[in-house]
């Protein structure tokens, strides 16, 4: 039996933070994610584009799709990442990129991940680990459209660019520095 028939062993989660350039650079370097694919979820518009969603009329947010492999990672490790690596308390924007479509948001696969992430989410408010209400939304998946080619690999295709010297690259940072043994071998 290959690593690809194991059940259970394979999981998707799906998060908004921002820019879905910032998220996927991250989630990329992170041991057992098998792949991250940029997107838009939560929206009213079917096969949004990117500049519908840019323009905040369509209700999608920027998302990333995480595949992983769950004996390797789990679902509230990604998580916990996820609140390291964007501010989970500001509402409707990350930094200079402002609207809906910024929003922090959590897109929950299963009522198991659904259970994760609203757990998680109280226990971080009773410790106060922010000095703000964390305003993250957590809700049910529906349909993920994956992102034009041209923001696959953003980061990876565009690493000189000043966005990604001043905006991700301080996030890949962050996730490196606090999650140093989360980090994909040879990465």
């Amino acid at each position: 039996m290959t690593e690809q028939e194991v059940p259970g062993v394979h999981e998707t989660a799906i998060l908004a933070g921002g820019c879905f350039w910032c998220l996927e650079a991250v989630f990329k370097d992170v041991e057992g994610v098998k792949s991250v694919t940029s997107g838009y979820i939560g929206g009213r518009v079917e096969s949004p584009s990117y500049r519908q969603v840019c323009d905040g009329g369509t209700g999608h947010a920027e998302a990333v799709r995480i595949e992983f492999d769950a004996q390797v990672i789990s679902y509230r490790d990604l998580l916990e990442i996820f609140f390291v690596v964007h501010d989970p308390t500001s509402l409707n924007r990350q930094g200079n990129d402002v609207g809906t479509q910024y929003r922090s948001a959590i897109f929950a696969t299963s009522e198991a991940q659904l259970d994760d992430a609203l757990a998680l989410v109280e226990e971080m408010g009773e410790m106060r680990l922010y000095p703000s209400a964390i305003v993250t939304t957590i809700e049910m998946a529906e349909t993920f459209w994956p992102a034009e080619e041209f923001h696959r690999d953003y980061y990876a295709r565009n690493a000189d660019q000043s966005y990604c010297q001043y905006v991700v690259a301080p996030k890949i940072a962050k996730f490196r520095e606090k999650f140093a043994s989360r980090r994909k071998q040879g990465g």
